[in-house]
């Protein structure tokens, strides 16, 4: 199998097996969801036998896309299945330990991932850092190899990349992302209300952990780098579910003047979660988050690391300040 299977040969891979569990990232965000459910359903309705699992299980803010309730918590012991596929999946480890062992029989694993750190740990892979979600690049699959494209997984695509291009606006939005959408509504799509439901809907405590988190801002950097803090005391008090803090990164990111924006927070294991965003190409967010056994995208990336935070965010920053445009860069 070529370093990039194409998707007619994944597409051999689907005749010839019948039974797949999907599987996603752990703290699964729009895209992760979005793509489990759009491809497992294009599965099913082709006749196959199709588990969905994921170690944080279903995050509510999805829990309006249809047939959402098939993401399942991974069960304790390993399912009898063929195919294992990876989605939406930097490393392999980023599934879970869970999932890991429910998927621990499968005979071959397939990995469909946009992360350009992806180390392609699957045995067949398809990495493809181009392209903006990966719920486009199973868009391509499924109309590629004419697999039935229903309203539900129809929905979920939408959902999968409108939530990672910053609905449509990141630079990685291109030409096909609106051709992508335009079929997609073609096909029936009600734009407005899935829209409403996606990012019109959320809890009265994701306002007042906005509220925590800006009373945390700092701008730093000659004014260039903006960051913030979530510690688990914040995280106790208000009752919070890690869906939560979803997108609000990108509150930070649109302040005037601020090239990178940083989201640090406390884990219950004592590590430091790390968001990064960034708005100029000369400043990667993946190399920067690499130095720290993370990774991600150019302008989009993350870490886990080792605590504590304040230790966390003075390594981080210097990295980053070290990163900036006019230090050597």
């Amino acid at each position: 199998m070529p370093e990039n299977a194409t998707y007619q040969q994944i597409g051999e891979i689907f005749a010839r097996y019948d039974s797949f569990v999907i599987m996603s990232h752990v703290r699964p965000d729009g895209d992760a969801i979005g793509s489990q459910l759009a491809l497992g359903l294009a599965l099913e309705a082709a006749g196959n036998k199709v588990r969905m699992i994921n170690d944080d299980g279903l995050p509510d803010n999805l829990a309006f896309l249809p047939s959402s309730e098939r993401i399942e918590l991974p069960p304790a012991e390993p399912l009898d299945v063929e195919v294992a596929i990876a989605l939406d999946t930097a490393t392999k480890p980023r599934l879970g330990e869970a999932s890991l062992h429910a998927a621990s029989k499968a005979k071959v694993w397939i990995n469909i991932d946009h992360h350009k750190s992806n180390p392609r740990y699957g045995d067949v892979n398809h990495i493809d850092s181009s392209s903006p979600a990966t719920g486009e690049i199973l868009y391509k699959l499924i109309t590629a190899l004419n697999l039935p494209l229903t309203p539900a997984t129809r929905d979920a695509i939408y959902v999968a990349v409108s939530t990672d291009t910053g609905s449509f606006q990141y630079p990685s939005t291109t030409a096909d992302t609106y051709l992508m959408a335009a079929d997609l509504i073609r096909r029936g799509l009600d734009v407005g209300r899935i829209n409403s439901l996606t990012y019109d809907s959320h809890p009265y405590r994701r306002i007042q952990l906005t509220r925590a988190l800006l009373n945390t801002l700092e701008l730093t950097g000659g004014n260039h780098i903006a960051h913030w803090e979530l510690t688990m005391a914040t995280r106790d008090e208000l009752g919070l579910k890690p869906e939560d803090s979803e997108g609000l990164i990108d509150m930070i990111r649109a302040i005037e003047g601020v090239t990178v924006a940083l989201f640090f927070e406390e884990l219950s294991d004592g590590k430091i979660r790390v968001s990064m965003r960034s708005k100029d190409p000369k400043v990667d967010a993946s190399e920067v988050c690499s130095q720290f056994g993370g990774g991600g995208h150019a302008l989009a990336a993350g870490i886990r690391m080792a605590g504590p935070m304040a230790e966390a965010k003075q390594r981080v920053l210097a990295a980053v300040q070290a990163a900036m445009p006019g230090n050597g860069n």
